[in-house]
């Protein structure tokens, strides 16, 4: 059984995910925040397909063990931003999945607007 503060956040996650939808045009970038690491995917929701997915484990930022877990999600942000231009995404539906808008959320997010994504 998750713990009462998982459980708020999946509550607030329910919540979120009756509003926020990923279509072909427009897709969903989620995020999944651990203890050690950070996770980013986007989805389009009308095909149930992950279209390009980035973490803070993938190689070219694993190299980057010094950097604190913040500045690695402003990298994720980047690096899902980049593969997204690649693949002809350029505009996405931020889901912070539950997770408070603030710290490794807020990083990953503005590294992805710096990176040209438009949400």
């Amino acid at each position: 059984m998750p713990s009462p503060k998982e459980q708020i956040r999946l509550r607030r996650k329910a919540s979120i995910r009756k509003r926020v939808h990923g279509t072909t045009e427009r897709p969903r970038l989620s995020v999944f925040r651990s203890a050690k690491h950070i996770y980013a995917q986007v989805i389009d929701d009308s095909t149930s397909a992950t279209l390009v997915a980035s973490s803070s484990l993938i190689k070219e930022l694993a190299a980057e063990s010094e950097k604190t877990k913040r500045e690695l999600a402003e990298l994720v942000g980047t690096a899902i931003a980049k593969a997204c231009l690649a693949k002809g995404i350029t505009k996405v539906v931020f889901d912070r999945n539950g997770y408070i808008y603030h710290g490794r959320v807020k990083a990953l997010a503005d590294g992805a607007r710096a990176g040209g994504l438009d949400f």
